[in-house]
């Protein structure tokens, strides 16, 4: 069933668990996270950037997300991750998104709240939860890329004024994570999180999951992380099957004999990291 983000997530916050953000560009991926979430009884966040919609359109997604949301029979919530302006924001409420991210990250902390503020609020009055990020994440999805030496950590006392004047649902901070392939062994500021988490009490956001290691995943989980978004290792999955198989047999060109396994190995992924994050059983 399609619901919004925030009726996820309250409950994720409440009961100390964290739910998956699972990013696509198309028919298969999206219908191997549905599989997955109703194998292991979980709510689920389907996630598109704005690189993925200018690949399929905003059309193309909403219908094949919000069908396979809507014949689910655990939670789904149909989420913009990283949009980047108020129009593609006000194009996703059009078309079925039931979360949207705004990512003014990149801009002063009071151009971030004006900017969110104006999503927040045209957002919530069509019944759609919104996420924001303060602080900045390191590294490259899609169309977004940020040095590591203008990566930022999210500051408490920023996110505290942040929260009181957006109004925002779900908020994602900066500790220590990057988009992409991580170089070396990320070190999260596990400290900076307990605190936020204590002072702002509302559900948490990770980025940059893909290549944590599990025990620092469940370390975040356990001072307050509730959603966890998983892109790359999705793209992986899916990319290093066909790889395979064309090892395998370089001439095969019927394209179902490769995106079905393709497919099949991106469920798996999306299973084991349900079964980390701690959402199967809670749908």
């Amino acid at each position: 069933m399609l619901v919004t983000g925030k009726q996820i997530l309250d409950d994720a916050h409440k009961n100390g668990y964290a739910v998956g953000a699972f990013n696509t560009v198309n028919m298969e991926v999206a219908q191997a996270i549905i599989e997955a979430a109703e194998e292991e009884k979980s709510p689920v966040f389907i996630q598109t950037t704005c690189g993925a919609i200018s690949y399929a359109g905003y059309e193309y997604l909403s219908a094949v997300i919000t069908t396979a949301a809507n014949k689910a029979s655990v939670p789904v919530a149909f989420h913009l991750d990283h949009g980047d302006s108020f129009k593609t924001v006000m194009n996703c409420l059009k078309n079925g998104w039931s979360s949207v991210m705004i990512d003014g990250s990149h801009l002063s902390l009071d151009e971030n709240i004006v900017l969110t503020q104006k999503v927040v609020e045209a957002a919530h009055d069509v019944g759609v939860s919104v996420e924001a990020e303060l602080g900045r994440l390191g590294g490259i999805e899609d169309n977004i890329s940020v040095d590591e030496k203008d990566a930022m950590y999210t500051d408490p006392t920023e996110a505290r004024k942040f929260v009181d004047e957006t109004n925002v649902d779900y908020l994602a901070i900066a500790i220590g994570t990057a988009h992409g392939k991580y170089k070396g062994i990320p070190k999260l500021d596990f400290d900076r999180l307990d605190t936020i988490k204590k002072d702002l009490n509302m559900p948490i956001v990770l980025h940059g999951a893909s290549g944590v290691d599990n025990d620092s995943i469940k370390k975040a989980i356990s001072l307050g992380v509730n959603k966890i978004n998983i892109d790359t290792e999705l793209r992986c999955a899916y990319t290093d099957k066909i790889r395979e198989i064309f090892a395998e047999k370089p001439d095969l060109f019927d394209l179902r004999k490769y995106i079905g396994p393709a497919r099949e190995n991106v469920k798996a992924k999306v299973i084991e990291k349900i079964r980390l994050f701690g959402s199967n059983g809670k749908a």
